[in-house]
């Protein structure tokens, strides 16, 4: 699945737009790499995100195409 998409579906970023935003922007990183909004998202992968000052970081548990609020939080586990 597409980084910017699962971005979504996770509930990690709200809206899809706004994570094609923050990829280009260069504050998203899969395994310590920067990565743009069509990088694919494996199992396992560790994101980096930058919001201003913070990083917030976690690992993909799951991939699902659609998820409930509850089922996105199954799909990360903050590190």
């Amino acid at each position: 699945m597409r980084l910017d998409k699962f971005l979504k579906v996770s509930r990690v970023i709200k809206r899809r737009p706004v994570a094609n935003e923050a990829c280009d922007g260069g504050r998203v990183s899969i395994n310590g790499k920067v990565a743009k909004a069509s990088t694919e998202v494996k199992l396992g992968d560790i994101i980096e995100i930058k919001y201003g000052d913070k990083i917030v970081k976690f690992r993909v548990k799951e991939i699902n195409d659609v998820a409930t609020k509850a089922g996105a939080e199954g799909m990360i586990e903050v590190i």
